[in-house]
């Protein structure tokens, strides 16, 4: 009987055994279709043929004590990363699209109420052992219970993870929309359970542990330097979405104390390229240095959403709970002036947490946002619906006195009133606050950060700077014991899931997260999840932008600025493909070019003779003279 029960439902395809029939495919997108088929050779942006060799040497700050990046424990390793792959692989020319790496194909129905990841059968750890169905489990669990805080948000509506053979692992959902949770298990590291499980994964480890990824760990001494080397066993290395990438034999970091050091280094050539984030630098440290002497700047322009970089208040602070006090202490922070004197005019004012992307709110909600914004009306402010969000331009010649006057009113408003030149609440306690900032980056943000304070002193408020090392400044940052920080949360040309992470109401008591502000509102709540359920561009772009005017008109942090590509410099021994990218630069795809490395060694040799020369001239004119 049971045979025959099992015929018939073969033949009539029962619910039973249809519930999990997929076409396995190479490649899948958040909405749409991947741009790469099935038979895809490479991605367009990564040169098959580039040459193998050589190093990159590059630049850290602060230190290190562990090589696990996935822990909240310690401070990892710069480039830890790169020794454990993923199940997937996102690509930088597509809003959202992964394909396979660890998991050679991907399984899942219309719905995306599951999903299967069929693991490459070529699939190797670093020692030997091939990587299975029962790795991913337990990294998957791993994750979740002893990861970063942000694997319980990512990994939340998962109901179940079965390994059903050997070689494909099932990933069953609970009930609801989330069309973004196949391609967020795509991105899961796969751990070796065979190497953790008598281990502690939660904590510090100096020992370098097994992984999968291009590079193993070389050299390294803790708080001066890491060396990568390149696996030239790596299993993955002629697969589609790796062709091309890890060209150089050995990546190097090396730390220094602060950037100010690190650009003296760099300009000796201990390093060779820098990520160029400050303005002044930019403009003016690079000077009597071009590309005649092997020197190149260059900014490459990209499509990604700016995200918000700003000064951060932590609303678990009851000087920082009220809005109209948020709002207040924001109108004195005086861009115009700072970009004028500081920054040469080279940034924008950041007037959302999307700009320079379609999901930035602009002018007033209509279409499917206000639609939306609609189902909360009751609690929202009026603004939302009525007025354009736009941070107050001042004159730039430091002359302040209209914002002020507006920010005595709303403090006025929310029970602060100056006293004896000091603002104070009816209890008569100060208004105070420290400002915490990372040493390793101190030089740079007294210089913003200490004009502004002058400005909120004309409001009576007595702000204090205080630079702590780097491992201090994560331990109160992972515990939000801090009254403002300065913060950038990055964002994707696809949000979803991390946006809990970044302002959910969970997230905000957890050690860990990055909910500095510590928000907690029901319709920030219920507009991600809107987010996470989109099914479709036109509905996620909706979602985003009323998400992005709602925290906007919460002022939960001060505005900084952005500007719409990445500014590099490096000394010219690379080579690349330069056809610029939606998501920007792609350093794993460079070479070190043979010929512009000897022409730049030469170049070197030449102004070293050159100096020897000079000293040997000197010294010989001081024998004449004595």
């Amino acid at each position: 009987m049971k045979v025959f029960l099992v015929f018939i439902c073969l033949l009539f395809s029962c619910p039973a055994f249809a519930e999990y029939e997929a076409t396995p495919a190479k490649g899948v997108a958040m909405h749409g279709r991947p741009r790469y088929g099935w038979n895809f050779k490479n991605f367009d942006y990564a040169n098959p043929d580039a040459p193998k060799g050589g190093m990159l040497k590059l630049s850290a700050f602060g230190s290190f004590d562990t090589f696990n990046p996935y822990t909240i424990k310690g401070v990892s390793a710069a480039g830890a990363g790169m020794l454990f792959d993923t199940l997937m692989v996102e690509s930088a020319d597509e809003p959202f699209s992964e394909y396979g790496l660890i998991a050679e194909t991907i399984e899942m129905p219309k719905d995306r109420s599951w999903v299967v990841f069929n693991i490459n059968k070529k699939a190797r750890f670093h020692d030997g052992t091939p990587i299975t169905a029962e790795d991913v489990v337990f990294s998957f669990n791993i994750l979740r219970t002893k990861g970063l805080p942000m694997f319980r948000y990512y990994y939340g509506n998962v109901e179940e993870v079965t390994a059903e053979e050997p070689l494909r692992v099932l990933f069953k959902f609970k009930p609801g929309d989330n069309r973004e949770l196949p391609l967020i298990l795509g991105q899961m590291p796969v751990f070796s359970k065979k190497y953790w499980e008598d281990k502690d994964f939660s904590a510090t480890t100096l020992t370098p542990p097994v992984g999968s990824g291009p590079y193993k760990v070389g050299e390294f001494e803790t708080g001066r330097y890491v060396v990568y080397e390149r696996d030239p066993d790596y299993w993955a290395k002629d697969l589609p979405a790796v062709k091309g990438f890890y060209n150089f034999d050995k990546i190097r970091y090396d730390y220094y104390r602060d950037a100010t050091v690190a650009v003296e280094a760099f300009k000796s050539a201990a390093f060779d390229l820098r990520v160029e984030n400050e303005a002044k630098k930019w403009v003016s440290a690079y000077e009597g240095f071009s590309q005649k002497n092997g020197l190149i700047k260059e900014s490459f322009d990209h499509g990604m959403p700016s995200g918000m970089q700003g000064f951060v208040f932590n609303t678990r602070r009851a000087i920082f709970a009220d809005k109209r006090v948020r709002q207040a202490l924001g109108l004195v922070f005086d861009f115009e002036w700072t970009n004028k004197n500081l920054f040469y005019g080279l940034y924008q004012r950041t007037q959302s947490y999307f700009d320079n992307s379609e999901m930035a709110a602009k002018g007033l909600p209509r279409g499917r946002e206000l639609k939306l914004l609609k189902k909360y009306e009751d609690q929202l402010p009026p603004e939302v619906f009525k007025k354009k969000f736009a941070l107050e331009k001042t004159t730039a010649d430091g002359n302040i006195r209209p914002q002020l006057e507006e920010a005595f009113k709303l403090l006025e408003q929310a029970g602060w009133t100056v006293q004896d030149g000091v603002l104070k609440n009816e209890r008569g306690e100060a208004f105070k606050f420290e400002i915490l900032i990372d040493s390793a980056s101190s030089s740079a943000w007294e210089r913003i950060t200490l004009p502004y304070i002058r400005n909120l002193k004309r409001l009576g408020i007595q702000a204090v700077l205080r630079a702590v090392d780097s491992t201090q400044y994560k331990n109160r940052t992972d515990t939000f014991d801090y009254d403002m920080i300065v913060n950038i949360w990055g964002q994707s040309t696809s949000p979803g899931n991390e946006q809990r992470y970044f302002w959910g109401s969970s997230a905000a008591d957890m050690a860990g997260s990055q909910n500095y502000a510590g928000i907690k509102n029901p319709v920030v709540d219920a507009l991600i999840e809107e987010i996470i359920e989109a099914p479709d561009r036109q509905s996620l772009v909706a979602a985003t932008k009323a998400l992005d005017r709602v925290l906007l008109w919460e002022y939960y942090v001060v505005p900084h600025w952005y500007v719409p590509s990445v500014r590099l410099v490096y000394w010219n021994k690379f080579g690349m493909l330069k056809d610029p990218l939606m998501k920007g630069v792609q350093l794993m795809t460079w070479w070190v070019d043979p010929k512009k490395d000897q022409a730049l060694k030469a170049l070197r040799q030449k102004e070293k003779e050159a100096a020897a020369q000079d000293r040997k001239t000197v010294y010989q004119r001081l024998k004449e003279w004595f």
